[in-house]
């Protein structure tokens, strides 16, 4: 517990070397909540985004099981926004391209480092049932405990080929409105995550609380039972009349 608080508190400290620089807005309250608890301690997050991402047509010697990562070094992003956007800011991002260019909802991602197993199984649950189906919790080699929120919602189109538009802009139009109607539904997800995440860690303490007070209370209602059984039984053996001498054996024969 000593290592994970002490890790925690030099990873909080760090600078932020994101893109942005920093935590979106919408998920600020559940980042700020996750690290307020010893147990949690979060690395990376994204509140969902659409991007218009121009990279350029994979080298043919590039090797199949390097060419994801040259293409992602060599991405140039045209637009970026975590909000719903409009068809006329994507036509624009799309004017600036001179290679391939996609079109992507990216949904909410969220990487927690967790204490215990425990901790990691609680987030786990939450995200579920808010709909983010897709997370997942693995465990390193040296124990390290680390539980990812994510979603299937994702949306990828290709709309432009070494700076020429593809498709016609009523078909923008339309991948626009989807995209907006993944982003909507990825918020109403996120509230969702965020208020249950809240209820199940007041829940988990309280009941951790209840529990040890319950169990004390227990104690201490067995110990004053047994004391007083015991008290009157030797008032029973004390005043009970015998056959003979008044005095009962210790077996029975």
């Amino acid at each position: 517990m000593a290592d994970f608080k002490r890790w925690k508190e030099q990873r909080l400290a760090r600078a932020d070397v994101s893109r942005k620089g920093s935590v979106d807005e919408p998920i600020e309250g559940i980042v700020r909540l996750l690290n307020s608890h010893d147990r949690f301690c979060t690395t990376s997050s994204c509140s969902g985004r659409l991007v218009v991402l121009e990279q350029p047509p994979l080298p043919p010697s590039a090797e199949a099981t390097t060419g994801f990562e040259i293409q992602k070094q060599n991405c140039s992003w045209l637009m970026v926004t975590h909000e719903i956007c409009t068809i006329e800011k994507v036509l624009t991002a799309l004017q600036r391209a001179s290679d391939d260019a996609l079109f992507k909802f990216e949904p909410f991602v969220l990487h927690v480092q967790c204490q215990e197993l425990q901790d990691a199984q609680l987030l786990h649950k939450v995200a579920i049932e808010a709909g983010f189906r897709n997370s997942g919790i693995t465990v390193g080699r040296k124990g390290k405990i680390m539980m990812a929120v994510r979603s299937t919602h994702c949306l990828e189109v290709p709309l432009s080929r070494k700076g020429k538009l593809m498709v016609s802009e009523e078909y923008v139009d339309f991948v626009v409105q989807v995209a907006n109607q993944k982003m909507e539904e990825n918020q109403r997800r996120i509230d969702r995550f965020y208020s249950s995440l809240q209820f199940a860690l007041e829940n988990q303490y309280h009941s951790s609380s209840l529990s040890f007070e319950e169990k004390e209370k227990s104690n201490a209602m067995h110990y004053y039972r047994r004391i007083k059984k015991s008290a009157e039984t030797q008032k029973d053996e004390c005043h009970s009349p015998g056959k003979n001498s008044g005095l009962e054996s210790d077996h029975e024969t």
